[in-house]
């Protein structure tokens, strides 16, 4: 399958499970305080929905309604408007699902839940003007209303929580830590130009301890200060304004070899292609390569950079041959391609080297990792957002084509569901900013009137909404723009 295409489809059952629970969360809450949910959306559906369906009374798409036989009578849902606001409150039969229109939209840029009695994206105008019913939004305490707006976030949250929960629970963690890590990290040229030495170990960031690589990148990147062992000496590096965008930028280009740091690893065959160079030469899975014309190579990264220079040329090879408990030093002559290439497969696991810790969680123990896990990534992530405000951030700043981008070729469960857990932890901040016409301006203005004991007017609210589903419009047009002009850079 192409690899676009896998991509895709991962971005969308992606984004397509967030939104259902982001809105699951707003529904459930606000039919346990009794709120009426009229619709609840997978994808936006302007001028048409691709399926809608509301239980007992009608089921349809593209627009079309097809009334259910099982209907009432007396029914005021229709192909155009499935509100039946107009009915005395006195009349409606009360149904935890059955009020509720279902349905999925063709524009993929998240969903929603109308919420009766509550200026939303939908810009139900009409209904506010009508007398308050107790099954309204406006009608309810401000502290329900303010959870209600709240749980869409809270359920982003938790979710994030269960998938990480999860993943260590399913496949433990594996890691080699830094302090064994003998021959120290290997660094990329923007971390070495800002102090960091190839072989350095790290060993904190502003006074935290460092020791798993993963948890440790991002600490180290926001970090104003980053301790290294050095030899037998710790040296302080001080992290330049806006490392970030130069280790991003980085990351872009052809030549990149590492992300700003990976361990520093010796170079072992594990495969040797038959009729290629090293396999003439009698190279064989499990030798380390040591030297290259009497030149050490004592790990990987200089391996490849005594290589440069050799090609088609016959080089000279010292390789360790471990057989049991004893190793042979053997030097062979290894014929190399055009592109110093010679036909092998090497390690690139720091475990097969180093000693690794590996942990497995129980179900209960998995929990509180699984929340350690969400709150470093929602933490991590609330650090980066500052950065854009700059220039650099604001050149950074990306859409549906980058969120794609950081799913695998290839269909690969673990590597989704870490990324699908991101993205949750990524929306619920999202949400969460005070901006109208997101979750967080109104719990903004809802805090507001708890304060205050004042609400906001009805036409203030209108004109917050409108202005924030204005400035969101064009922040998507931008972030999608900016993947557009990346594309044909």
């Amino acid at each position: 399958m192409d690899t676009f295409l896998i991509k895709a489809l991962q971005l969308i059952l992606a984004l397509a499970m967030l939104v259902i629970i982001h809105e699951f969360g707003h529904f459930l809450f606000a039919r346990i305080f009794g709120v009426r949910v009229e619709k609840f959306y997978i994808f936006f559906d302007p001028w048409l929905e691709l399926f809608k369906w509301k239980p007992k009374r009608y089921v349809g798409g593209l627009g079309k309604t097809k009334k259910l036989k099982s209907c009432p009578p007396d029914s005021s849902d229709n192909s155009d408007n499935s509100d039946n606001s107009s009915i005395p409150s006195s009349k409606k039969k009360s149904s935890f699902w059955g009020d509720t229109e279902y349905g999925l939209g063709w524009l993929p840029l998240g969903g929603y839940c109308k919420i009766s009695g509550m200026i939303d994206e939908s810009m139900d105008t009409e209904q506010m003007k009508k007398p308050v019913q107790s099954w309204e939004f406006r009608s309810k305490p401000a502290w329900q209303r303010l959870l209600i707006m709240i749980a869409g976030v809270l359920f982003n949250f938790l979710l994030a929580i269960i998938i990480y929960a999860g993943i260590v629970y399913a496949t433990g963690e594996k890691y080699v830590p830094f302090q064994e890590a003998k021959l120290g990290m290997l660094y990329s040229g923007e971390a070495r130009k800002a102090g960091f030495h190839n072989g350095d170990i790290p060993l904190m960031a502003d006074g935290e301890t460092l020791n798993v690589a993963e948890d440790a990148r991002m600490k180290m990147i926001q970090a104003k200060t980053v301790s290294v062992l050095r030899g037998n000496d710790t040296v302080d590096i001080r992290i330049p304004d806006k490392f970030i965008f130069r280790l991003e930028e980085e990351a872009k280009s052809d030549t990149a070899a590492v992300n700003f740091m990976t361990y520093r690893i010796p170079t072992r065959v594990i495969q040797v292609v038959p009729g290629e160079g090293a396999s003439k030469a009698g190279i064989e899975p499990g030798d380390e390569i040591i030297a290259i014309d009497s030149v050490p190579t004592p790990s990987l990264d200089i391996f490849h950079q005594a290589l440069k220079g050799h090609e088609n040329q016959t080089v000279d090879f010292t390789v360790l041959r471990r057989q049991g408990a004893s190793a042979d030093t053997l030097t062979l002559a290894v014929p190399l391609s055009a592109s110093s290439k010679m036909g092998v497969g090497l390690e690139l696991d720091p475990s097969a080297f180093f000693k690794a810790e590996e942990k497995r969680y129980s179900l209960f123990a998995s929990v509180p990792r699984g929340i350690k896990m969400g709150t470093d990534k929602l933490v991590t992530y609330a650090k980066s957002m500052k950065m854009v405000f700059t220039k650099e951030g604001a050149k950074s700043i990306g859409g549906f084509g980058s969120i794609g981008s950081i799913f695998p070729e290839s269909w690969d469960w673990i590597a989704f569901w870490n990324i699908a857990a991101f993205l949750s932890v990524a929306l619920a901040f999202m949400n969460i900013l005070p901006i109208p016409a997101l979750d967080g301006g109104h719990v903004m203005f809802l805090i507001y009137e708890v304060v205050t004991v004042r609400k906001p007017s009805q036409k203030f609210m209108e004109w917050a909404q409108m202005i924030g589903m204005g400035l969101l419009i064009l922040l998507l047009l931008y972030a999608n723009g900016m993947d557009i002009v990346r594309f044909f850079k």
